[in-house]
């Protein structure tokens, strides 16, 4: 018995003497790293003195503190800036959906400008920027080595001036040169028609008007259509659409779940995840629902495709999606500013995280590129003639004329579809399946 006391009281200290062999180390190590942090503030602190006394012009010390928080924001990813006082503002502003500028969502990619997507009915838009294209100058002064902010800087102005970017574009051999007017920027967050028996709402950012506009459009056009029976389904046209606000992302996809999770967002520590999951309702009360999406779509237009994908609420057609999946939160500072910090990864409900992958459609459709000199083509209608437009030819003499008239309403229709073709393959693809799938239904 003695033994056993005294064998287990031996294990007792030596398991603490164990533990202050490996404690000790450890804080040592711990106190160095300390150590070291504050070494690294005062050389920081060292050549901000230096700077201050020695460079060649006097420097706006603010601005210098400034430069430097967004540097090492900017150092982290693509994502994290630190936003001044009137960024912040501009921020705001933009979710609102209004603010001033070209109407492009921008990202940095090998030192130079990415566009993600321009922005529908914008300046940038309307000049012919595309999603993929690359800015190397703006009037003519090189962007490259500078931080996202610096060249978005330069690209603001009053509105109604003109600015010239260069522009690098997949599949063209050289650089060209766009003009574009600065303008206010309004951003209609839904927009919403019928084409052929499908809705189609097209959805160009999330801001906080996006579930609104999105409901309400969805009901005009419902009724316009005579009701629930007299369409084929919703097509959500999410092409270049840069994303936006998570809580619309959630709202949009929600609209059209029953249930199940939505998407789950995962910080550096396990406990800091969330996931939010479907109500009950489905605006589209079980009709077809087509995505299109495209290399602009990113951020919150993936959460929604890759979540109704997940669930096979939808099919999901076009090309490959940007691959932002990465969540940022904008937090105050007293300066009146604010941070901008990547703080999670967001995961779709099949656990998949998109982040520098994207949403792969389900069907691949590409959005042929129009030729330059399309616009100059001459008028390529069919040179044949029908018997209809012969000198003196019989009339038909079988038909009444309200079938006359039905049979040129159904012409017109095919005619609509070709134009649709020609003008947007995707968008015809889309309505084409719900056609597709409607057919299928009542059959059954």
């Amino acid at each position: 018995m003695k033994k056993f006391v005294m064998a287990a009281i031996g294990g007792t200290v030596a398991g603490i003497l164990a533990t202050t062999q490996i404690a000790g180390p450890l804080l040592a190590q711990e106190k160095s790293k300390s150590s070291s942090v504050y070494e690294q503030l005062d050389l920081f602190g060292d050549i901000f003195e230096r700077i201050r006394a020695q460079y060649v012009e006097e420097v706006d010390e603010s601005e210098l503190i400034e430069a430097a928080i967004d540097g090492m924001l900017t150092s982290l990813d693509p994502h994290s800036s630190y936003l001044s006082p009137d960024d912040a503002d501009d921020m705001r502003v933009q979710t609102r959906g209004e603010f001033g500028g070209l109407g492009i969502e921008v990202t940095q990619e090998e030192g130079f400008v990415k566009v993600v997507s321009p922005m529908d009915g914008t300046p940038a838009d309307e000049a012919g920027i595309e999603a993929g294209d690359f800015i190397t100058h703006v009037d003519g002064d090189s962007i490259l080595g500078l931080t996202l902010d610096k060249a978005v800087d330069l690209m603001r102005g009053p509105v109604g001036s003109e600015i010239i970017v260069t522009v690098v574009r997949e599949g063209e051999p050289e650089p060209f040169d766009v003009s574009i007017i600065r303008d206010t920027i309004k951003v209609t967050a839904v927009r919403s028609r019928i084409e052929g028996k499908s809705i189609v709402l097209r959805i160009t950012t999330f801001n906080d008007q996006t579930t609104p506009n999105l409901i309400a459009g969805f009901k005009e056009q419902l009724e316009a259509a005579g009701g629930m029976d007299n369409i084929d389904g919703i097509i959500l046209d999410l092409r270049n659409n840069p994303g936006g606000l998570l809580t619309e992302a959630i709202s949009v996809s929600d609209a059209f779940l029953e249930k199940g999770e939505i998407v789950s967002t995962r910080g550096r520590n396990p406990e800091d995840g969330d996931r939010f999951n479907a109500t009950a309702g489905d605006l589209a009360d079980g009709k077809p629902v087509v995505v299109l999406i495209n290399g602009g779509s990113a951020s919150a237009s993936e959460i929604v495709a890759g979540a109704l994908q997940d669930h096979r609420r939808a099919i999901v057609v076009g090309t490959k999606s940007f691959g932002k999946g990465s969540v940022q939160t904008v937090m105050p500072l007293r300066s009146d500013g604010a941070m901008r910090l990547t703080t999670a990864r967001y995961y779709t409900p099949s656990g998949r995280s998109i982040q520098a992958l994207g949403v792969s459609p389900d069907i691949v459709v590409e959005q042929p590129r129009r030729r330059a000199n399309d616009e100059d083509d001459e008028d390529t209608s069919s040179p044949y003639r029908s018997e209809a437009d012969l000198r003196g030819s019989l009339n038909n003499d079988s038909l009444t004329e309200d079938e006359i008239r039905l049979i040129e309403e159904e012409r017109e229709k095919v005619k609509a579809a070709a134009d649709l073709r020609e003008n947007d393959h995707q968008l015809a693809y889309a309505v084409d399946l719900l056609t597709g799938l409607s057919a299928l239904s009542t059959t059954k």
